[in-house]
Parts: C-alpha cells; sequence; structure tokens
C-alpha cells in the first residue's frame, strides 16, 4: 500500500522509519524541506534509509494511508496535502494529542475514513533526517477496536511499533491526555526532562493537576479508576528519567507549544461540564505566555 505520513518530526519521523524499515509498503514523506534518506535509531539498532519525499501537495496523489503526524495546531495548514492525498477509500489515522481527532481532521479529509490513534512511544528528532525511537510503555499506539483500528494494527506488522486495539477509546484517550497534562507542562516550564516528575513537590502538584482531569474526563464519560491519579504517574516513571517531552523540545527550540489540545482541552471540558480546574487553568495562562513570546520572536 501507499502510505503517506504528513509531518516528519519525533512522531512522524519514527512511524515513517520502522515502516519504510519493515519494506512492506510504499512510503511518501510529505514534508516542507526535500529529504532523500531517514536515519532511525531504534531498538534493534541504528538503520539508513531511503525515503521519497514531496515538498509540494501538487505532487501529490491519493494513498491508502495517510498518517497526519504534525501538532494540533498546524492541522489546518495540511489541508492543501489531505485534499490531495485523500479519496473516500482512503484511511487518515490522526497520530496528534488530544481528545478530538475526528472532529478536528474530518472537515478536511474528503470523506476518508478518519482514524484517531493515541500514541505511546517516545519520538526524538535529532535532525532533519534523524529520529530516535524509544519505547516506555507496553503499547506504542492505541486504536479503536473497529475494522479501521485492525487494519492499523496489520499496517505497522513487522515493525517494532505494537498497536493496541480498545475497545472503550474514550477512556484510552483520556489516560494519555493524563499524561501529558503533567509531564508535557511541568518539563516545558522547568526546561527539565522528566526526571524533575519525581521530585516530591513536583509529584504533589501533578497528583492535583491529574485530580482536577480526571473529574472532568469523568463527566466527559471516561471510566477513570478511583486511584487514576497515581496510575497516570506509574506509567510515567516507567519512561526513563533523561526523556524530554515535545513540548520540552519545542520550547528549547523557540517553537509555538501544543498547550490548547492539552491542559486547553481540559479547562474547556471543565467549563462545559461546570467543573472547575484552576490548576490547570494556571498551567494554560503560563504556557500560553511562553508560546506567545516563542511566535513573536
Amino acid at each position: 500500500m501507499t502510505v503517506a505520513v504528513i509531518g516528519l518530526g519525533s512522531i512522524g519521523g519514527v512511524a515513517a522509519g520502522c515502516l519504510a524499515a519493515a519494506g512492506a509498503h510504499d512510503i511518501v514523506a510529505c514534508t516542507r524541506k526535500p529529504i532523500e534518506r531517514l536515519t532511525l535509531d531504534g531498538p534493534n539498532g541504528t538503520a539508513e534509509l531511503p525515503l521519497r519525499s514531496l515538498t509540494d501537495p501538487a505532487q501529490a496523489k491519493p494513498a491508502d494511508w495517510v498518517l497526519l503526524c504534525t501538532k494540533t495546531h498546524q492541522t489546518a495548514a495540511t489541508a492543501p496535502w489531505l485534499k490531495r492525498l485523500c479519496v473516500p477509500a482512503t484511511r487518515v489515522a490522526v497520530l496528534q494529542n488530544g481528545i478530538d481527532h475526528v472532529a478536528r481532521v474530518a472537515p478536511l479529509a474528503g470523506g476518508a475514513t478518519v482514524l484517531p490513534v493515541v500514541v505511546y512511544y517516545n519520538g526524538e528528532r535529532l535532525a532533519a533526517d534523524r529520529v530516535r525511537l524509544r519505547q516506555g510503555a507496553n503499547t506504542d499506539f492505541v486504536v479503536p477496536n473497529d475494522d479501521s483500528g485492525r487494519a492499523f494494527a496489520r499496517l505497522f506488522e513487522g515493525t517494532p511499533l505494537r498497536v493496541q486495539c480498545g475497545d472503550d477509546f474514550v477512556t484510552l484517550a483520556w489516560r494519555k491526555l493524563l499524561l501529558n497534562a503533567v509531564a508535557s507542562p511541568m518539563t516545558a516550564l522547568t526546561l527539565q526532562r522528566q526526571a524533575v516528575l519525581r521530585r516530591p513537590d513536583i509529584r504533589e502538584l501533578c497528583t492535583a493537576v491529574l485530580d482536577e482531569a480526571i473529574a472532568v474526563g469523568r463527566a466527559a464519560g471516561a471510566k477513570l479508576a478511583d486511584d487514576e491519579a497515581a496510575r497516570t504517574l506509574a506509567t510515567l516513571y516507567t519512561f526513563a528519567g533523561e526523556l524530554g517531552t515535545s513540548m520540552y523540545f519545542d520550547r528549547l527550540a523557540g517553537r509555538p507549544l501544543e498547550i490548547e489540545a492539552l491542559n486547553g482541552a481540559i479547562v474547556a471540558a471543565g467549563a462545559r461540564h461546570g467543573i472547575a480546574t484552576p490548576l490547570n487553568r494556571a498551567l494554560l495562562a503560563l504556557l500560553r505566555a511562553v508560546s506567545d513570546a516563542a511566535e513573536k520572536s
């Protein structure tokens, strides 16, 4: 099959690299600048992979699969690519943060099937043509347990990326949002990697932020456990302390931050359900200020 990858950053670069290394499909990267090879540092060593890239949407033809791997706030900018790549038979897998994947992308997908995907692996973009994969959880992707989700799992057969098909995707998406809602702000605001989450005072703050978010998630229909905050932190502690988050790397690079899809989504959902979220609102205000400064620089 033909698989087009929009966004060759930490997440998209790893996905494209793993698929290219497996050699089962025709992979094309949709990028701003041309790239001929991609180096993937993964669990099986380093591989240098030839990779076909397109820099102009006018060059694109309909694909069997589109992997949308940009940040959520960059989604609208992918419309020219989606218009050329998508037909009703196309499946668009949205490898983005947040909880509204389908609503965000479906209006741009030309009648294609849109599949929400929760991503758990840690990807790091080392250079424009080099990415690193590190795995810390028990799975790398979570998708709905439906025809498209199972087809997505088959797409990644033969790669190191593990796909879980889940029956209650609302709960699974909120569980990933909980991880991001503490790991991303704490690393970005302190300019420290995930080791900072192990500080007792930061752990206490994370627990309070999570308690707010869990109340909102339950109101939104997520079946979250009584000890969900502790479970979330335990999952984060399975990742090595030297790992960063995408928001941490974005701040280091002076890029705008993906805050609206994380704590912003929690604050917005809390407002809809009449649940106060003062700590998430405070993180949102601080990170908006950081992001706005980056955008103006």
